[in-house]
């Protein structure tokens, strides 16, 4: 009963300090928020952000925007002022400030990398691939345009790396979609749904697998069909089946896409028969 009794005092001092330091900590901000001298006001906004207490310098830099605005401070207040807001993950604020300071400050030998983060920014609101893929699309069209404009930067390498990870989550979101239909039956949509999803990524790694399943969807669909559509539906797994053969010689995959042009050819002689 002691042990617990002192173990819950112990609790109490802590909360009780816990409290009255963020009670300091609130009423001297107050403080610096009501302070009329800007020079004091931006070097304790300076200091909160070298402490990486992004939430108070965040504050008085936004306070601090009309009476520094034009003068030789402006440009890095707003600099840290984006950065206060990115690093508390807050990344529309973010990227619409980075946006802002490259269109104010275009000379600038920060505007490159505000350009680079403001992209940078966009792809890490990169969602799941089951969602609206908006973002992920935006954050690689912006790292393209800043490799076009920047081709000498030392942030390419990474830059190309990120938009290699966005098209790999845009290609993935795409495979879903198409991989939908076949699972469901729909077996028309799926081989034209297999057949965007090359066309978008021809130089994919799974692309013998997106062109066997394109000739599985017009097996089953030619398989399905009124006989008089028979012959036309299967003559297109067997134009499939040599375009695979073209493309992918040495697939693992191939005696798999055969298997099908066989059935095929063997269901076309039956026909002709």
């Amino acid at each position: 009963m002691f042990v617990v009794l002192i173990k819950t005092m112990r609790l109490i001092s802590y909360l009780f300090c816990l409290v009255f330091c963020l009670y300091s900590c609130t009423s001297k901000f107050a403080k610096i928020q009501k302070s009329n001298d800007y020079e004091y006001k931006y070097k304790k906004a300076d200091e909160y952000y070298n402490a990486k207490r992004y939430v108070y310098s965040q504050q008085l830099y936004e306070e601090l925007i009309p009476f520094l605005k034009g003068t030789s401070k402006y440009e890095s207040l707003f600099y840290k002022l984006a950065y206060s807001y990115y690093y508390q993950d807050d990344y529309v604020n973010a990227e619409n400030l980075f946006k802002t300071f490259t269109e104010t400050f275009p000379s600038s030998n920060r505007s490159e990398e505000c350009e680079y983060m403001r992209a940078y920014v966009f792809y890490k609101q990169s969602p799941k691939v089951d969602l609206d893929q908006a973002n992920t699309t935006k954050a690689a069209g912006l790292l393209q345009a800043f490799i076009s404009t920047h081709p000498t930067s030392d942030k390419v390498k990474e830059a190309n790396d990120l938009i290699d990870a966005c098209r790999e989550k845009l290609e993935r979101k795409e495979f879903k979609s198409a991989n939908l239909y076949y699972d469901l039956g729909y077996y028309k949509a799926s081989a034209i749904s297999f057949g965007s999803l090359l066309e978008d990524y021809p130089d994919s790694k799974h692309g013998d697998d997106y062109k066997l399943t394109i000739i599985k969807s017009d097996y089953k669909y030619a398989e399905m069909s009124y006989e008089l559509k028979q012959k036309e539906r299967f003559e297109k797994v067997i134009s499939e089946y040599t375009d695979f053969k073209e493309r992918y010689p040495d697939s693992k995959l191939l005696n798999s896409a055969k298997e099908y042009n066989d059935m095929a050819q063997k269901f076309l002689n039956n026909i002709k028969k």
